[in-house]
């Protein structure tokens, strides 16, 4: 099979969304025939038709379908590749790309970020920041889609390297007027009484209580899923039930008033995050840099910095 170029592609994928040859054409400053010829190509390079052509337009094949989802992908990666590229074309000397759980995110890994980029040593690094569980940033640090993984370290690290983070201490969220409001601590077992408002199933704090529920001989149920802190604060305070979330999460949050967090007492309820990477040797200085920068917290309560080149 022949190479496929990129510029094939992007035109199947307009033709495909377009439903029309004339208006790619167009779009595209060619002739119908021209965008016609390379489609036919490509369609004789794969074995297989990949379009209907109608009267009125065209339509993807079965085929033609799956490769518009490969197609799209790969476009999508052509367009990073020409960004960051771009990037080093105008003097950026760093480019690091950062996957981070939801609690990291919320918490204070944005304003540490800043605090790094703002040093004026760093003028020329830029960071490219994206929110996942931490599953999958594990996923990513493994398959290099990006530098540097921050999540809970009860995450499995095997055949990673990490280096301590922040911490953080998980607590029942609760309106002011809620009968845990007044208590200094609760026992999760007596949390799981009420009605929770949850992140995803897929959420490694999620995860981790269903367990610890198991070993109590429960059940963690819920009565709203959300997709962020933010969504669970609110829903909070329409008084549709309780949220276990780190209390950071809350004194970051000013606006979030009528909230009460009361710290978990059991002992998992204390967290750890880590920095992870593939290597030492693996990080380029830049990723080395915000490594050893984001450690830092942890150095002054005790965690071991990057050893030096």
């Amino acid at each position: 099979m022949r190479d496929i170029d990129i510029t094939t592609l992007r035109l199947f994928v307009a033709v495909c969304e377009l439903r029309s040859m004339s208006k790619v054409s167009e779009d595209a400053n060619m002739v119908p025939s021209a965008v016609s010829k390379r489609l036919a190509a490509l369609e004789d390079a794969l074995g297989v038709p990949l379009l209907i052509r109608r009267r009125r337009g065209v339509e993807p094949t079965a085929a033609g379908e799956t490769l518009l989802e490969h197609a799209r992908a790969i476009l999508a990666g052509a367009d990073q590749i020409r960004q960051d590229m771009s990037a080093y074309a105008a003097g950026v000397k760093g480019l690091i790309k950062v996957l981070a759980s939801s609690s990291a995110m919320a918490e204070s890994l944005a304003d540490d970020i800043a605090g790094f980029l703002q040093l004026p040593a760093h003028h020329d690094i830029r960071v490219s920041l994206e929110e996942a569980v931490s599953e999958k940033v594990i996923q990513g640090v493994r398959a290099g889609v990006a530098s540097l993984g921050i999540c809970w370290d009860a995450a499995d690290f095997q055949g990673l390297e990490h280096v301590p983070y922040r911490h953080d201490h998980l607590a029942v969220l609760v309106p002011e007027d809620h009968p845990l409001a007044k208590r200094k601590a609760v026992a999760f077992e007596e949390v799981l009484d009420y009605d929770q408002v949850s992140l995803p199933p897929t959420a490694a704090v999620v995860s981790h209580m269903r367990r610890q529920a198991a070993l109590l001989g429960r059940r963690f149920s819920h009565r709203v899923t959300v997709s962020n802190f933010d969504s669970a604060l609110r829903v909070v305070q329409a008084r549709l039930g309780v949220s276990i979330a780190p209390r950071e999460v809350l004194a970051a949050r000013h606006r979030a008033s009528g909230i009460v967090a009361v710290d978990l007492s059991d002992p998992w309820a204390q967290r750890r995050f880590a920095v992870c990477f593939q290597s030492r040797a693996s990080l380029t200085p830049a990723a080395r840099l915000l490594a050893e920068y984001l450690g830092s917290e942890a150095l002054r309560g005790g965690g071991n910095r990057l050893e030096a080149d």
